[in-house]
Order: C-alpha cells, then sequence, then structure tokens
C-alpha cells in the first residue's frame, strides 16, 4: 500500500488510484496507482475513485473491476 495520501481536500485515506484527464477527449482516466507523483495527475483514495463524478458529455474510462475495498 502507499503512504501517498488522497487528492481531495481533508480525506486522510491513502491513495490507491489514479486519475487523469484528456481534455481534448473529454475522457477521465482512472485505474492503479502510479509509481510516480506526476503534477497533471490526483491520486485517488477507494471511496473518491469508485464516487468520481465528471462533467456531462465526458467519458470515465475505469478497467474493470477495479478492486474498490
Amino acid at each position: 500500500m502507499s503512504n501517498r495520501p488522497c487528492s481531495r481536500v481533508a480525506c486522510s485515506r491513502h491513495a490507491q488510484f489514479t486519475l487523469t484527464f484528456d481534455y481534448g477527449d473529454r475522457l477521465a482516466a482512472i485505474g492503479p496507482l502510479a509509481f510516480e507523483i506526476e503534477p497533471h495527475s490526483y491520486d485517488l483514495c477507494a471511496r473518491h475513485a469508485e464516487r468520481l463524478n465528471v462533467p456531462e458529455g465526458w467519458t470515465v474510462l475505469r478497467p474493470t473491476p477495479l478492486g474498490f475495498d
């Protein structure tokens, strides 16, 4: 397990997933925690990864199963 915290404000859980965006394609991709911290991605705990909402017209790409705890 990672010692990196979830990127959501006031969340004290450990990150398990990484979220990235492709604004041109209106795509949000969530997958396993990246090995390194990237400045344009967000590390999320399982709870916030599972509850992710995106703007209307956007697509969320999630590998199945993600293994939410």
